[in-house]
């Protein structure tokens, strides 16, 4: 099996306090994981060192076995931050805007191609907004345009789909098809995903794994094996505090 992400002793503090305490964890290509844990855990700062955004104050990231500051071809990492807003005045299109996401793959300089529309439709259908595709995107719900920043992030066919609280507030068919397009990327492209969410009712039958994080790993294991500890994978209103606080 391909590892695509590897974390090795992750460690990282603000000041003096700790974030993220002697963190490892691995992706291989094909699997679809969910990174949970509640607010303050250290999620989207374990995202930013791992895309390379942030240096760890000890341990070591490999994307595709490079430094991620190193990875040459970066169209390999798809990534959704949490709250990406577009500016209010953008005249782009939809579709204009999912076609920027291919080209970190395609090159500023080159044409487009057929099979880079083809790629961007695609990437419009996944997420279902081919009906929207020639509509501005300052014209779109909050939930519309949060699909289509997904896939902006799916246009450029990435072998690693990162993505941080990416449905929240999605209503349920946007969460069936957010759902369909991210299985889609697995199985018939073989990429890894590895999901952020407090929600994972929508994709909890086709993850392969759960990594609990809590500054550290606390658990990581198939679905089946969290669930007969009488963790819920569904809806946390506020967070998945109870059964956090209990693991050591």
């Amino acid at each position: 099996m391909t590892t695509v992400l590897a974390a090795t002793g992750v460690s990282f503090r603000y000041d003096q306090d700790i974030v993220l305490d002697d963190v490892s964890l691995s992706l291989d290509k094909g699997e679809f994981v969910a990174l949970v844990g509640p607010n303050g855990s250290g999620k989207s700062t374990l995202l930013r060192i791992v895309l390379g955004l942030t240096e760890p104050a000890t341990g070591s990231v490999e994307l595709f076995g490079s430094s991620p500051r190193q990875l040459v071809d970066r169209w390999r990492v798809g990534y959704v931050p949490q709250h990406l807003r577009l500016a209010p005045d953008l005249p782009a299109t939809v579709r204009e805007v999912v076609a920027a996401g291919r080209l970190a793959r395609r090159g500023w300089w080159r044409r487009p191609r057929a099979d880079d529309r083809a790629a961007v439709d695609h990437a419009i259908e996944s997420v279902a907004l081919a009906e929207y595709g020639d509509r501005r995107a300052t014209e779109l719900s909050g939930g519309q345009l949060q699909r289509a920043l997904i896939a902006k992030a799916l246009a450029c066919e990435p072998e690693l789909l990162v993505l941080d609280e990416p449905i929240a507030g999605v209503d349920a068919r946007a969460q069936r098809d957010f759902r369909d397009s991210l299985v889609h990327l697995v199985r018939e492209h073989g990429a890894a995903v590895l999901l952020v969410s407090h929600e994972l009712g929508a994709v909890a039958d086709d993850l392969d794994r759960v990594i609990v994080l809590k500054r550290r790993v606390l658990f990581d294991g198939t679905p089946s094996a969290l669930t007969e500890t009488g963790v819920s994978l569904g809806i946390h209103a506020d967070d998945l505090p109870l059964w956090l606080e209990e693991l050591q």
